[in-house]
């Protein structure tokens, strides 16, 4: 039997960190970033759908999207996020399907879908738990400046763009505080693993 755990938490929360622990415990990961990025490779039917309607200043010499330039485009504006959202969430959906029937062809124990945006897009249906990630505000606002160098208007901006912290919080079914070092945090995650019996 494959479980199927989605993690989730505001931008800058440390999924990353989370979502490489548990690889290193056996655990398989879905990563939604990664496949928001196939979905918009040259010539894709994504990369032509945000052509259409962005127009080509979004895109880099060598005809891969600008995810910088698109990104102060969206994230400036809820309208162009939406539309953005609409071209790429179900092409995303679609593959994460796919690989989740794989997974459980292989019968893999814990199959970890790392996604920042599950419960807006309500990925929770094909979860058996959601864990998520949690720090306060303040330091959310400085992880997000320092690691994708923005000012501090972006990077209210962009933690504006997804659900509420609190929200989230109400939704999981474990929630982890990850403001610590990550190695409390893996800490933390261990405990919830040995808790079901998943993996060691």
């Amino acid at each position: 039997m494959t479980y199927i755990l989605g993690l989730t938490g505001g931008i800058a929360t440390g999924k990353s960190t989370v979502s490489a622990y548990l690889k290193t415990k056996g655990a398989q990961i879905i990563d939604a970033d990664l496949l928001a990025r196939e979905v918009v490779k040259p010539k894709t039917k994504g990369w032509q759908e945000i052509i259409a309607v962005f127009g080509n200043e979004v895109l880099s010499a060598d005809l891969t999207l600008n995810r910088q330039k698109l990104g102060q485009l969206v994230f400036a504006d809820a309208a162009k996020l939406k539309q953005l959202n609409q071209i790429t969430g179900p092409l995303i959906h679609a593959l994460f399907l796919q690989e989740i029937a794989e997974a459980k062809k292989r019968d893999v124990r814990l199959l970890v879908l790392d996604i920042p945006l599950l419960f807006e897009n309500n990925y929770q249906q094909l979860c058996d738990s959601v864990m998520v990630l949690t720090i306060p505000e303040k330091l959310q606002i400085q992880r997000v400046m320092k690691r994708d160098n923005l000012t501090m208007q972006q990077a209210r901006q962009r933690i504006a763009s997804q659900m509420p912290d609190e929200q989230k919080r109400k939704l999981a079914d474990v929630v982890i505080d990850s403001s610590q070092q990550p190695s409390k945090t893996c800490l933390a995650v261990q405990k919830w693993l040995d808790l079901k019996n998943l993996i060691k």
